[in-house]
């Protein structure tokens, strides 16, 4: 693969560069629900023609490429520790592909000679190249949500936001934005009102992607703008080296006090996001995955059946592959949407469960989508009068959350999808009780399967485990009791097999030792008392993390058990990958 040099193609250069890193490639289309992972084969720096290899069984290849064009997200793990992420997106290249293998393509592509874009209306779009960044906050729903992101191109029309999938929830196609700040490094900002235009996911780390059309301009507004988009043109030439005049960075990108603490709280982040293991990777994955399909069904009104069947796929093969490594990596979902956290997790532990009881269950797929899919319904509902699904909510609201089963029945038969009996059986009575005190059809015992009884249990452990609405979690003895004096509600003997299985002192909780210590449980012996911990905190010294994994045989440097504690008493979080 070439090196840059002068005589390199601006947008090879820039692709060169992120090829150097730990990276990885995103083939997108519009009308297709998945994006596909690509590699780098062959890059001439000279000429700008790149060649990719891509892997895809279907037999709708061509889709990707509307008009003979591709587009594209690389995504690379930059800095020291790899903890700075640098993408750069293409759209419209020009592309032939052939197929070389089983399901193996060969995609030879023309890159543009300039890193510069000509939109429909004249306007150029400047791409944030090369480290480049400023950062943006949206405001949603004036004065009641606004959401954080990086700015990923500017031109005097609008901007691509690159944001949190989570926070796309509360985003629609041509949803008109009461604010967009942009703040660059050195302090300097730009505010317009705006409306979205487009939305998509962004690369494969749990990213989305905003497009914005600025709107009600003001001639203050449009004067400030230009001159921004200048700025912001001057660093990324200078930055690809595309005018050897220019010898210094654009004001706007020395960064000032605020941004230089910013940026070093993100590299300690991105240092903890670094010691995830593959399982911890896995789960997130699935976890993000579970977001793009929400995003589909509600900007596309598209179901992405294969995607979702795939999330369920993937929790069944790590319950094989390690069931104990699983369920301490489920825990690394609590900085995670409520409602993803949840699903993700009580779709694990239930299949778990199920497993345990029967190695060779053939509905324990169905019942795993079924799951995944039930709490969709809740983010389906934000909107101005239910801004967020994260904040205390009023009476009213909490009774509209209670719609989120059938707003998503009626959500997926619009969108023509048939569940199989075993999934429409989860999807339709998950929420329901023995006593009838469930919603949304107040079903009794008669009219509930095992498998409901088993997901009840679960669903509630889940739910009393986790803060909820301004009310703290419990630790498991008192969420063992709560649902035990709720005999009526649930299936005593479930629970008492559920405890059999998980115990005291479940993997994936944060225990407390004499010494002084906060150790999150990885492994318990068969009588459920801790084997292996990982730990993160000594109480004396409380601004400092550790992160020392222990054994039985240690222990004696952290003392004796105590109990289960609550993470946010103490500051101790999951860094998001």
């Amino acid at each position: 693969m070439a090196s840059p040099h002068q005589h390199t193609a601006p947008a090879a250069k820039v692709i060169s560069s992120l090829l150097q890193n730990r990276h990885e490639i995103s083939v997108y289309a519009k009308e297709m629900p998945y994006s596909l992972s690509a590699q780098a084969v062959e890059l001439t720096a000279e000429t700008g023609h790149l060649v990719l290899s891509a892997e895809y069984a279907g037999q709708d290849i061509e889709s990707y490429f509307k008009d003979g064009c591709l587009n594209l997200d690389i995504e690379a793990l930059k800095g020291h520790d790899a903890t700075e992420r640098d993408v750069y997106s293409l759209s419209n290249i020009p592309v032939n592909f052939s197929k070389t293998g089983h399901v193996t393509y060969r995609l030879e592509c023309e890159l543009p000679q300039s890193v510069f874009v000509e939109e429909s209306r004249g306007a150029v779009r400047i791409p944030f190249i090369l480290g480049m960044h400023s950062r943006v906050s949206v405001e949603v729903y004036l004065h009641e949500l606004s959401i954080e992101g990086r700015l990923r191109n500017l031109s005097v029309g609008g901007c691509l936001i690159d944001i949190a999938i989570e926070d796309s929830v509360a985003l629609g196609v041509d949803q008109e934005l009461p604010g967009v700040t942009i703040e660059f490094p050195n302090g300097e900002s730009f505010h317009a009102e705006g409306r979205v235009r487009h939305l998509r996911p962004f690369g494969n780390h749990g990213y989305a992607a905003i497009g914005v059309e600025f709107i009600n301009i003001t001639s203050t507004q449009t004067s400030d703008l230009f001159h921004f988009t200048a700025e912001v043109e001057r660093e990324a030439a200078f930055r690809a080296g595309i005018n050897d005049k220019m010898t210094e960075h654009s004001p706007l990108f020395v960064a000032g006090a605020r941004e230089k603490k910013l940026q070093q709280r993100e590299e300690l982040d991105g240092q903890i996001r670094n010691r995830q293991s593959k399982m911890e990777r896995g789960v997130l994955e699935v976890a993000h995955q579970l977001q793009v399909a929400l995003m589909y069904i509600k900007t596309r009104a598209m179901l992405p059946k294969e995607l979702l069947y795939d999330c369920a796929d993937s929790l069944l093969y790590l319950v094989y592959q390690d069931r104990k490594a699983l369920l301490y990596a489920l825990s690394f979902l609590r900085e995670e949407p409520e409602w993803v956290r949840h699903a993700v997790q009580v779709a694990a532990q239930s299949a778990d469960f199920l497993l345990m009881r029967n190695p060779h269950d053939g509905q324990v797929r169905e019942i795993t989508l079924g799951i995944l899919l039930h709490t969709l319904g809740k983010p389906l509902l934000v909107s101005r009068e239910l801004p967020s699904l994260r904040a205390h909510m009023s009476p009213e609201q909490k009774r509209m959350l209670k719609q989120h089963s059938t707003v998503l029945g009626e959500k997926l038969k619009a969108l023509g999808f048939q569940p199989s009996p075993t999934c429409r059986d989860v999807l339709e009575n998950a929420n329901e009780r023995l006593d009838g005190s469930g919603y949304p059809a107040g079903k009794r015992d008669a009219d509930l399967s095992d498998v409901i009884r088993l997901i009840s249990v679960v669903k509630a452990v889940n739910k009393l485990s986790h803060a909820r609405n301004g009310v703290a979690p419990r630790a498991p003895l008192d969420v063992y009791r709560c649902i035990h004096e709720e005999s009526t509600a649930y299936d005593r003997t479930v629970l008492v097999e559920f405890i059999q299985h998980y115990g005291l002192y479940p993997i994936g909780a944060l225990a407390r030792f004499s010494g002084g210590f906060l150790a999150w449980i990885m492994d318990v012996d068969g009588r459920g008392n801790p084997t292996k911990v990982h730990v993160v905190k000594n109480l004396k010294f409380m601004n400092e993390n550790i992160h020392s994994t222990l054994t039985t045989v240690d222990f004696s440097q952290i003392g004796k058990l105590e109990g289960i504690v609550n993470p946010e008493d103490y500051g101790v979080r999951h860094i998001k990958i």
